[in-house]
C-alpha cells in the first residue's frame, strides 16, 4: 500500500482488512478508513473530474465539505450518486465508481472542454446557445441535456428503508467539540434536556489532533483526557442525550431544526434504517461547530495532491496515510506549519514551507525551522502537472507571477486561513459581521435569526446577546497575524488568474469573477448566478470568502460592503430516502382509517383512496362485480335504507367572539345570521374567486360553528382559515380547530331512515322536533349523538356524529336495527350516482380550480348582503361574468347510453393547430340504476339557456355519441322523498 505509513492512525485497526472496488478495481483497506483515505493508502488520488471542463481532481479536504472527491457507490436500487469519499465509512465489499468521466477516469473526452475553457467563460451559456433559434431543439438542447448534472440515478427502486425521529429538548448543541462539550456540560448541570450532537463518529473535533499535538491542556488535563472525561460524564446524566454521525442539517423559526443521521449506509450486518432525519423542537439552540481552513487561490491549485493543509494533516493523524512523499506547505498563516511538523515527524519529507508574509516568527515557525525545513517568506506558488501535482513554482507574493526558482512535489499542503461555520445561524436570517484582522464573517449578535426564541449567544468574538452560539475560533499560542491572500501573487496576469480556482466543483475561477464584475455582475447575488460560485453541493463552503474577496477588489470596495450569499438548509446534501422517510409505496402519504375500517374489511368492502383515506367504493357480495353492487346499493337506498361512513368528512370548530363575522368574510353567503340548532350549505372560494370546498355549517352555540368540508379538504382549508387569519384578519378573536378524528359519522339514507333510528331510541328525530337543515344532541342506544338533518341523496337523511370511539358500536346496533328493513352498507360510487341523480355538485368534478359558484347555478348561495368575502372581487372581473362562460347543465344521450369520462363538447370549426373546437366539457358521468340509463352533468357555453340542443361528444373510446342538454337534476326536483 503505497501510501499508508507504517506508524500512526487514530481511528483505523491495521488488523482488520477490508476489500472493496473502485471503478472495476480490486483494492484493499482496513478497518475504520473512510474511502478517500483507503484510496490515498493505495496510490489512487486521483477520484473525479470537475463538472464544467473535466478537470482531473482529488480530495481537496477530509470532510464533509469536499467538493471534489465525489463518487457513485453502490449497483441497482441501491446504487447512491455524489457521495464524498471523504466521509463514506470503508467497508467490506464497498462498490465505488468515479463519475462525470467518458470512457474512464484517467482518460475523459470530456477534459477537451479544459483545452477550450477560452471559450466556455462564466455565463457562456447565456450568450452561446441564442442563434440560431432553430438549434435550440434539435441541437443545442439534446446536449445540453446530456452534459447536465452530476454522477446518474439509482436503477430501479431504493431497497434501504428510512425513517423521522422526533425529538423535543431544552437545548440543542450542534458540535462535540471542546465548545460543545463545555456547554453541554454547563446547560446539563443547570438541569435542562440537552441534546448533543456531532457529524463525526468521535468526540473532541480538533482538540484530539492539534490540541494533543500542542499540548494543549483543559482545566489541567491534557485534550484527551479532558475530552474522555467530560463524554463519561455527560453519559451518566438522564438528562442528557449524545448523538455522533448526526449532523445538524437545517435551523428554522421557533427552535425547530433537523438533523440528519447515517445509521448502516450499506454496511453488511447493520441493521434499523440507512438514514434517519430527526426532527427536532427546542428551546434554545448552540452551534459549536468551529470553522473550516480556506484554500488559497494560486495557478493550478485544483491538481490532484493539492489539499488543504488541516486535511493533510488529518489524514496522516487519523488515517496514517501520507498524501505524497514531497510535500510543499503554502500558507499565509501559522496553523500550515503543524501539517509541516506533522509530515516531518512520519517521515515524509516537507521540500519548504512557503508564506506569504514577509517576516515569520513564533513557536510553530520556530520549531519548523528547527527540524531542519526550509522556510520562503514574501513568496507565492504556481503549481504544475498533468493529473497530479510534479512541482510548484516560487514567485514573489506581490508581483506578476515572474518564477524565481521550481521545487518539485507530489503533494501541496496550502492554508489560507480560517472561517467560522455561520451556516445554521444564517439559515433562519442571522446576519453577519466582517473581522478584518482575521478575514472572515461571524455571527452579529445584534441580528439574530428572525423568530428565534430563546436565551444566550456567543459570537466568535466572544460577545454575549442572541439566540445562537457559534464557538469562539481559537489559535494556537503564539500565533502571528495572518496576512490575507486572495490572489497568489497579487499582481497575477491574465494567464494565471484563468488557472486559479475559487469553486473547485463548478470550476469557477478568478478570472470568471473578475469578467462578472465587467459585465455589470457586481452583487454579490448576481455575480452567484452568473458564474455558479458557491451553487455546488458543498455551498461555498470553501469557495465563498475568495469569491466574495475578488469580487469586492474588482468593485474597488471592502469586502464587508460586498456582503454574503445567502447559506440555505441543508448544511450540506442529504438523502431524498431521509426525506422522505417511511412516505414511500402503499405508505407514501399516512393510511387513515376510519373507526369503522375494521368491518369494511370483514364485510367485502372494495376500497379506493380519497384523499389520505381508504374509503369503500362499494361492498361486493358473492358473484357481484362492481358494476352490479354499485347498482343493488343505489336502489336499495331509494327503496329502504343504506348506511354510509361519513367520518372522513372534514370537521372544523370555529369558535369566538367574531366567528360569525370571520365566517361571513370566508363563505359566499352569511353564516352570522344562523340560528343555534340549525344548518346551512356553504362555499368557500379563493381570492380569485374560483370554487375551492363546500360544506353543510352548523351553528353550535352563539360563539361556536361546526364546518364541515369535503374529505379531501380537510386539511387544506382549515390551512386556509388559518392563513387568513394569522395575516389578514390577525385581530379577530377566533379560535379554530379541525376535530375530523374526533367524531365518527355516520349517514342513515332512505325511506325507512326515520324507523331505524327510532329503534334505537332516546331522541325524537321527526319532522317536527327535527326538520330538515337542522342538528340536535341526545343520545341514540346511550351513545351520545349529535344528528344532522342533511342530505346529499335526495332522500330521508340523517347524519349521525359519535365520538370515534363509540363509532363501531353505533354502526353495529344500526345494522341490528335496520335488518328488517333490509339496511344495506353503500359506498362511494354510490354515494356519487344518488348525488348526480340529484344534481348535487361534487368539489373536484364539477370544480376544477376554473369554476366560480356561478358557473354552476349556485348564484342562490352568493349573499347579495355582505360587502366583501373571500373571491367578491375575483368573481366580478369582466371575463368572471362573461356570458359566453361554460355553465353547468345536466346531458342525457340519446340512446341511453353512459357518455365516457373525460370527453369534451367539440364546437364548428377548427382551432390553429387543426383540432376541433370546443365547447364544454362533461364533469360527471354515470349509470343511474334509478332511472336505468345514462346521466351525466356537464359545463358547456351558455348551457343553461340551450335548454333541448342535441350536442356532439366524441369519446375517448373512438366513439361518437349525440347527448340533449337538459336539467341536471334528474330525480326529484321539487325534494319531496328529502323533506319527508
Amino acid at each position: 500500500m503505497a501510501h499508508r505509513l507504517a506508524t500512526g492512525g487514530r481511528r483505523i485497526d491495521r488488523s482488520r482488512r477490508l476489500g472493496f472496488s473502485f471503478d472495476g478495481q480490486s483494492l484493499e483497506g482496513v478497518q475504520g478508513d473512510t474511502l478517500a483515505s483507503a484510496l490515498m493508502a493505495n496510490g489512487q488520488v486521483l477520484m473525479g473530474r470537475s463538472f464544467k471542463y473535466h478537470r482531473p481532481r482529488g480530495p481537496v479536504t477530509a470532510g464533509h465539505e469536499e467538493p471534489n472527491a465525489l463518487v457513485g457507490l453502490g449497483q441497482g436500487g441501491r446504487f447512491e450518486p455524489n457521495a464524498r469519499a471523504t466521509t463514506t465509512p470503508l467497508h467490506e465489499g464497498l462498490r465505488a465508481q468515479s463519475q462525470n468521466r467518458w470512457p474512464s477516469l484517467k482518460f475523459d473526452v470530456g477534459a477537451v472542454n479544459a483545452k477550450l475553457s477560452r471559450f466556455l467563460p462564466a455565463g457562456f451559456y447565456y450568450k452561446t446557445f441564442l442563434w440560431p433559434a432553430s438549434f435550440w431543439h434539435k441541437v443545442y438542447e439534446p446536449i445540453i441535456r446530456q452534459s447536465a448534472g452530476l454522477g446518474r440515478p439509482p436503477e430501479g427502486s431504493d431497497a434501504d428503508r428510512y425513517e423521522h425521529f422526533y425529538h423535543h429538548n431544552d437545548v440543542t448543541i450542534v458540535g462535540g467539540g471542546v465548545a460543545g462539550l463545555a456547554r453541554a456540560l454547563s446547560e446539563a448541570q443547570d438541569g435542562k434536556r440537552v441534546l448533543l450532537i456531532d457529524q463525526d463518529d468521535r468526540w473532541g473535533g480538533r482538540a484530539l489532533t492539534d490540541g494533543m499535538r500542542d499540548g494543549a491542556t483543559i482545566d489541567g488535563q491534557s485534550a484527551e483526557t479532558w475530552v474522555a472525561d467530560a463524554v463519561a460524564r455527560l453519559e451518566t446524566m438522564e438528562n442528557v442525550t449524545l448523538r455522533l454521525n448526526l449532523q445538524g442539517t437545517g435551523v428554522y423559526d421557533h427552535g425547530w431544526m433537523t438533523a440528519y443521521e447515517r445509521i448502516s449506509d450499506h454496511r453488511p450486518g447493520t441493521e434499523g434504517p440507512r438514514h434517519r432525519l430527526w426532527k427536532i423542537r427546542t428551546g434554545h439552540i448552540v452551534t459549536a461547530t468551529g470553522a473550516i481552513e480556506r484554500p488559497l487561490a494560486f495557478a493550478g491549485n485544483d491538481l490532484p495532491g493539492v489539499m488543504l493543509a488541516s486535511a493533510m494533516r488529518d489524514f496522516l493523524d487519523d488515517f496514517g496515510v501520507a498524501v505524497g512523499s514531497k510535500v510543499v506547505v503554502v500558507t499565509n498563516n501559522d496553523d500550515a506549519y503543524r501539517t509541516a511538523l506533522a509530515l516531518h515527524e512520519a517521515g515524509v519529507t516537507v521540500r519548504a514551507v512557503v508564506d506569504a508574509r514577509t517576516s515569520v516568527t513564533g513557536a510553530l515557525p520556530g520549531q519548523v525551522r528547527d527540524a531542519g525545513i526550509e522556510i520562503v517568506t514574501g513568496s507565492g506558488v504556481k503549481a504544475t502537472g498533468d493529473q497530479v501535482v510534479r512541482s510548484v513554482e516560487l514567485c514573489a507574493i506581490g508581483g506578476d507571477g515572474t518564477s524565481k526558482g521550481r521545487i518539485s512535489c507530489d503533494a501541496v499542503a496550502m492554508s489560507g486561513g480560517w472561517s467560522p461555520v455561520p451556516h445554521l445561524w444564517s439559515h433562519c436570517g442571522g446576519k453577519l459581521l466582517w473581522d478584518d484582522a482575521r478575514a472572515f464573517f461571524y455571527p452579529d449578535a445584534n441580528r439574530p435569526p428572525l423568530g428565534a426564541d430563546g436565551g444566550a449567544m456567543v459570537s466568535a468574538e466572544g460577545a454575549a446577546a442572541g439566540d445562537l452560539t457559534l464557538s469562539a475560533l481559537t489559535q494556537g499560542p503564539e500565533e502571528a497575524p495572518m496576512r490575507p491572500v486572495w490572489i497568489m501573487p497579487e499582481k497575477a496576469g491574465p494567464e494565471l488568474r484563468t488557472k486559479m480556482f475559487l469553486d473547485y466543483q463548478n470550476d469557477v475561477k478568478v478570472s470568471d469573477i473578475q469578467l462578472a464584475a465587467r459585465e455589470g455582475f457586481i452583487s454579490v447575488e448576481h455575480a452567484k448566478r452568473y458564474t455558479t460560485l458557491g451553487m455546488a453541493t458543498d455551498q461555498g463552503k470553501l469557495s465563498n470568502i475568495n469569491g466574495l474577496a475578488v469580487l469586492a477588489d474588482a468593485r474597488g470596495e471592502p469586502i464587508p460592503t460586498v456582503g454574503t450569499t445567502t447559506f440555505r438548509p441543508p448544511f450540506t446534501p442529504i438523502s431524498m430516502g431521509s426525506i422522505a422517510g417511511e412516505a414511500r409505496g402503499e405508505i407514501f402519504q399516512p393510511l387513515r382509517r376510519t373507526p369503522i375500517h375494521a368491518w369494511h374489511e370483514e364485510n367485502g368492502a372494495d376500497f379506493e383512496p380519497v384523499g389520505q383515506w381508504r374509503r369503500p367504493y362499494c361492498y361486493l357480495r358473492p358473484g357481484e362485480d362492481r358494476h352490479s353492487a354499485v347498482k343493488r346499493e343505489v336502489l336499495n337506498v331509494r327503496s329502504n335504507v343504506g348506511l354510509l361512513d361519513a367520518s372522513t368528512l372534514g370537521k372544523i370548530v370555529v369558535k369566538g367572539p367574531d366567528a360569525g363575522k370571520f365566517l361571513d368574510l370566508v363563505y359566499t353567503n352569511m353564516m352570522s345570521t344562523l340560528k343555534v340548532g340549525r344548518c346551512r350549505y356553504g362555499l368557500m372560494c379563493s381570492e380569485n374567486g374560483f370554487l375551492i370546498d363546500d360544506g353543510v355549517v352548523a351553528r353550535l352555540s352563539e360563539d361556536s360553528y361546526l364546518c364541515h368540508t369535503t374529505t379531501g379538504g380537510a386539511d387544506r382549508i382549515h390551512a386556509h382559515l388559518e392563513e387568513f387569519l394569522q395575516t389578514e384578519w390577525w385581530d379577530l378573536q377566533v379560535y379554530t380547530a379541525n376535530v375530523t378524528e374526533q367524531w365518527a359519522q355516520i349517514a342513515v339514507v332512505g325511506p325507512n331512515a326515520r324507523k331505524v333510528l327510532e329503534k334505537l331510541g332516546g331522541m325524537d328525530l321527526s319532522k317536527d322536533a327535527l326538520p330538515f337543515m337542522a342538528w340536535a344532541e341526545g343520545a341514540l342506544a346511550g351513545i351520545p349523538a349529535r344528528v344532522f338533518r342533511i342530505s346529499f341523496s335526495g332522500e330521508l337523511s340523517y347524519e349521525v356524529a359519535v365520538p370515534a370511539n363509540q363509532g363501531r358500536a353505533l354502526w353495529d346496533k344500526l345494522l341490528e336495527a335496520g335488518a328488517e328493513f333490509d339496511i344495506q352498507p353503500y359506498g362511494t360510487e354510490g354515494l356519487h350516482v344518488l348525488r348526480a341523480e340529484k344534481g348535487f355538485i361534487m368539489i373536484g368534478d364539477e370544480s376544477d380550480g376554473t369554476v366560480i359558484p356561478q358557473d354552476l347555478g349556485l348564484n342562490w348561495a352568493i349573499s347579495k348582503k355582505k360587502d366583501d368575502f373571500i373571491g367578491k372581487r375575483g368573481q366580478e372581473r369582466s371575463h368572471m361574468t362573461d356570458p359566453d362562460r361554460w355553465r353547468l347543465v345536466g346531458l342525457e344521450t340519446l340512446d341511453g347510453s353512459v357518455l365516457p369520462d373525460g370527453a369534451y363538447v367539440v364546437d364548428e370549426g377548427e382551432n390553429a393547430n387543426g383540432q376541433r373546437n370546443m365547447q364544454g366539457r362533461v364533469t360527471s358521468t354515470y349509470y343511474s340504476p334509478t332511472l336505468d340509463r345514462g346521466i351525466a352533468m356537464a359545463l358547456v357555453r351558455r348551457g343553461p339557456e340551450r335548454m333541448g340542443e342535441v350536442l356532439e361528444i366524441p369519446g375517448t373510446d373512438g366513439r361518437s355519441y349525440k347527448a340533449r342538454i337538459c336539467d341536471p337534476v334528474f330525480y326529484d326536483k321539487e325534494g319531496v322523498r328529502q323533506d319527508v
